[in-house]
């Protein structure tokens, strides 16, 4: 789930890799291009392990490799499109969450639906939204705050212990403009590690991530002996988040 707290012109060319470690870790790199007026918020609500704090996410700043995306889509030939998919009060005197500076953002991890009135308000998504998607009522959420402009933005990057170890999540619900649509436009490129198992819609690079992407860089999560897996989303769709269930990679 992709939310802005304000209303944007223009998102395309999502792209978004994903991997579950051993010990239970999803890492997730996000990135976007960016056309709005004001600073808004992007919200990415995940299956974060219950009752782990206000530290939960590990956040990592990407602003020294601004292009593993295009790295990563070297390691494949050629392109496949799949034109389908898947099918609270606030409290008194709250402590403020914490927020991380990461390259070109500052980011905040909020724990819960709740603790979004610890938030600065202008980042907050508007209160109706809630109430209308119940499956995330256990989920924490990542928040990047974005200045207005028009422009690729570098990649958001951070690691959270997973309530859900044997899927890989991929925050793909779409909320652009306050309100939820059973159908949105997709630009997304997905990539991921994993084993094969429920991955025969993906394309698999045929080397090594070693082999085209500078894994060094990326904080341990890209890792340089395994193969990447892609698939591609165009045009108008189911609006919700992917899952696959692969084994632990």
């Amino acid at each position: 789930m992709c939310c802005f707290s304000g209303k944007v012109e223009d998102v395309k060319n999502t792209r978004i890799f994903a991997r579950v470690g051993s010990k239970g870790n999803q890492v997730l790199i996000y990135q976007m291009s960016l056309k709005t007026d004001q600073d808004v918020a992007m919200v990415l609500p995940i299956p974060v392990r219950p009752s782990q704090g206000d530290n939960a996410l590990t956040f990592f700043d990407f602003q020294g490799y601004p292009t593993l995306f295009e790295d990563l889509n070297k390691g494949f030939p050629e392109l496949t499109t799949y034109g389908d998919t898947f099918g609270p009060t606030p409290r008194a005197m709250p402590k403020a969450l914490n927020v991380v500076s990461v390259g070109a953002y500052d980011a905040s991890y909020v724990p819960s639906i709740a603790d979004f009135s610890r938030l600065d308000e202008r980042f907050r998504l508007p209160a109706n939204v809630w109430p209308q998607l119940p499956g995330y009522k256990d989920f924490g959420f990542a928040v990047f705050k974005l200045k207005s402009g028009n422009a690729q933005v570098h990649p958001m990057a951070f690691s959270f212990p997973t309530a859900r170890p044997n899927e890989v999540f991929f925050p793909t619900l779409h909320i652009h403009d306050g309100k939820i649509h059973e159908k949105e436009h997709f630009d997304h490129t997905l990539c991921c590690q994993a084993s094969q198992k429920d991955l025969s819609r993906w394309d698999e690079s045929p080397k090594l991530a070693v082999g085209f992407a500078k894994c060094g860089l990326t904080h341990g999560m890209v890792r340089p002996e395994q193969h990447i897996y892609r698939r591609v989303l165009s045009g108008r769709l189911t609006n919700g988040d992917i899952i696959v269930k692969p084994r632990a990679a």
